[in-house]
């Protein structure tokens, strides 16, 4: 089974909210919410690469300092088995704007299981929501 590497952030703002994103309809998973984030590319450090998702993404600037690691998951789904480490950042630069398509809300850590998201990022609310109460 094919391993994809993958990274995701809880950006928190200063009401301590998280931003989620609806993956756009007609892609895998679509219409699901999740963390901004993507694809680790070969050579690429988890931390490098927020920072250009995020830039990619959104638009906004992250600097590698002020991402924490979380936690992770790791799921296998029937194809491929998934292994995605959280973040979490409360600093960056510029205004998050959808630039791939996606619906974005801010929504505080104890309604995030209002929004339907995919298996692998189930286990990541239980501890985003103890860490934001």
């Amino acid at each position: 089974m094919r391993l994809l590497l993958v990274v995701a952030v809880a950006l928190i703002d200063a009401d301590n909210r998280v931003l989620i994103a609806q993956r756009p309809p007609g892609k895998q998973l679509g219409g699901l919410w999740e963390f901004p984030g993507g694809k680790i590319e070969a050579g690429e450090r988890p931390e490098r690469a927020l920072v250009r998702e995020l830039a990619e993404e959104l638009g906004v600037t992250v600097k590698e300092e002020c991402l924490a690691p979380l936690t992770f998951a790791s799921h296998a789904y029937e194809d491929f088995h998934l292994l995605m480490p959280l973040y979490v950042c409360r600093r960056w630069e510029g205004f998050a704007q959808p630039r791939e398509g996606q619906a974005l809300k801010w929504v505080h850590a104890r309604d995030l299981r209002q929004y339907p998201m995919p298996p692998a990022d189930e286990p990541l609310l239980p501890p985003l929501v103890e860490l934001l109460g």
